[in-house]
């Protein structure tokens, strides 16, 4: 990591050195690996490192950015050079300015050394354990469409000359299983996954049961009949709705107009028994980091505490156009990009209800286990949502028959409004983001089928 560190501190010095009034290095070095299995059998498997240095140079309020992977002390020195030759000639923003350094505090417990430990082969066997315990749990599972394993550890460094100081290791891995079940005339699909800092935390046999669970559950599946229902969206789903909603509460999206939460700060936006929290420090959180993508301090933001909007998102720019602080909301996709807004760990907070409680508070209605197309069937303006979705209808309180090929349909804040409980179990959900959140209840939903 030293050696990170210290290739960020030289990229800083380069820049000013050559004429950067302030600099910013960031630095990664990311290595990863993917094994993808099919009927018993490796049907590939890659693995990658790649390691270079973003470096943002400003000239007054114009900025500039290069990067590249020649960490030699001659090509960090073209890098920077092109950074501030690019500062020199863009465009003035009032706005654009070096974050400020604050007091980092240390994040341990990141890493989890089982990625290095486990060759190869072993990571193999994890996947074929996940397809194997799929296929042998029931005869009505003909296959699976994709069974896969990847993990990936990350170093992150970064400097300025402003002070920003600051690096971390970061590690990650996930498998999921999309499983094949046949029955009355039709296949049905059903996804099972785990996601944890390393392959020793997760359990194959639970991702490869959950999957032919979902497939099996789906079998004989028809069109519910069109109505307004109470609607249980499952961990998955509401997943999918919170990193919805906290895209439209990053500030970009605010300043710009294309949120339905713009101009709506201290508004009530949602019912009391939805609070939502974007939180870079929890502990098991997948995007979790002491400092964010700009070297500035992770925190917990309420974003809706007590039916209200509390806060937006934002990193250094746009904090910088509203006269407000950075929430330590930067974020980048490796080296090659520039920072922007976005969540790091989506929280909606538990309630007190189990699975069975909640469906007793249904009484009659869906439970809704999938949905398709959720963010091209949504208006980021107006926050309204006509999406496609299956799952099983709820009758006198308990799971009925499988239902599909209905869509749900709303608007976002109005389904913020109408959640009347959380479930008190929560899961991380790797979609929409990285995401923590219970089953959650809406009383009242259009469902469209037939």
């Amino acid at each position: 990591m030293s050696e990170l560190s210290a290739v960020a501190r030289r990229a800083v010095e380069a820049a000013t050195g050559a004429g950067a009034s302030d600099a910013e290095a960031y630095v990664s070095r990311e290595g990863g690996r993917q094994v993808r299995v099919h009927g018993g059998e490796v049907e590939s498997l890659t693995a990658a490192t790649q390691t270079g240095v973003g470096i943002r140079a400003w000239s007054g309020h114009r900025v500039g950015y290069a990067y590249g992977t020649d960490l030699s002390e001659a090509g960090v020195a073209a890098i920077a050079a092109r950074a501030a030759e690019a500062a020199a000639v863009a465009d003035e923003d009032e706005f654009a300015a070096p974050p400020q350094p604050s007091e980092v505090e240390a994040l341990a417990g990141l890493s989890d050394p089982s990625i290095a430990e486990w060759e190869t082969p072993r990571a193999v066997d994890l996947a074929l354990t996940v397809e194997r315990t799929a296929l042998e749990s029931d005869p009505r599972l003909v296959g699976v469409e994709v069974a896969v394993y990847a993990d990936s550890d990350e170093q992150v460094a970064i400097a300025s000359s402003t002070g920003v100081v600051g690096e971390y290791e970061s590690s990650s891995c996930y498998a999921y299983l999309q499983a094949l079940a046949e029955g009355e005339g039709a296949r049905e699909t059903g996804l099972g996954f785990g996601l944890a800092r390393g392959p020793r935390a997760l359990d194959p046999e639970a991702i490869g049961a959950e999957a032919a669970e979902r497939a099996l559950s789906m079998i004989g599946a028809g069109k519910p009949a069109s109505r307004s229902c109470p609607v249980i969206l499952d961990e998955t789903v509401a997943a999918s709705f919170a990193g919805l909603i906290g895209g439209g509460l990053g500030a970009k999206a605010v300043q710009r107009g294309r949120s339905p939460f713009a101009g709506r700060l201290e508004e009530v936006v949602a019912s009391e028994a939805l609070a939502l929290h974007d939180d870079g420090r929890d502990p098991l959180g997948p995007a979790s980091a002491p400092f964010d993508a700009e070297g500035v301090p992770r925190r917990r933001t309420a974003l809706i505490e007590g039916g209200r909007l509390r806060s937006y998102l934002y990193d250094t720019y746009s904090a910088n156009r509203e006269g407000v602080s950075s929430t330590g909301s930067a974020a980048r996709q490796g080296y090659r990009s520039l920072p922007s807004v976005s969540t790091s760990n989506l929280m909606v907070a538990p309630g007190a209800l189990s699975r069975e409680q909640l469906l007793a508070e249904v009484g009659d209605g869906v439970l809704v286990t999938d949905v398709a197309g959720l963010h091209s069937g949504v208006n980021p303006v107006t926050g309204v949502f006509s999406v496609g979705a299956s799952g099983r209808i709820i009758r006198d309180g308990a799971l009925a028959e499988p239902v599909r090929e209905f869509t749900i349909a709303g608007e976002l804040v109005a389904m913020l409004g109408a959640v009347s409980a959380a479930g008190a179990e929560t899961r991380w959900v790797p979609f929409g983001g990285s995401v923590s959140t219970p089953p959650l209840l809406v009383a009242e939903m259009a469902i469209s089928g037939s």
